[in-house]
């Protein structure tokens, strides 16, 4: 199976709008932009796994952390992963635990997608 390309995984206007913002590239907006994504990613996502962990799982942390990433992967134009990002948000919101673990690994796997599309983008 391969990978979805970039414009399957990251919704083509989102990137036009940013790139519009730095027409030059001068500034390495996009660039810029795409660190802070895999910056916040990088601190989020242990924060994700321990509060899975826990027995209730910790709905305040999975709350918090997907809200952060639904807002962050949308302004990148990762539309599915913002979408995903709500639903789990809702369920933590919710305080309900069934589906959740499946959604969080679904979640996982549309991250590495989208950093991947977000690599091949630079």
């Amino acid at each position: 199976m391969t990978a979805p390309s970039p414009a399957a995984l990251l919704d083509p206007e989102a990137i036009r709008r940013l790139r519009e913002l730095d027409p030059s590239g001068g500034n390495k907006l996009l660039e810029r932009v795409v660190v802070a994504f895999s910056n916040s990613l990088d601190r989020l996502l242990p924060d994700l796994a321990q509060a899975r962990e826990t027995d209730p799982p910790d709905f305040t942390v999975i709350r918090h952390v997907t809200h952060t990433l639904k807002s962050s992967s949308a302004s990148l134009g990762a539309t599915a992963l913002s979408a995903r990002c709500g639903d789990i948000e809702t369920l933590a919101r919710e305080g309900r635990d069934e589906g959740l673990s499946a959604q969080l690994d679904a979640m996982l796997q549309d991250i590495q997608q989208v950093r991947a599309a977000l690599a091949a983008l630079l």
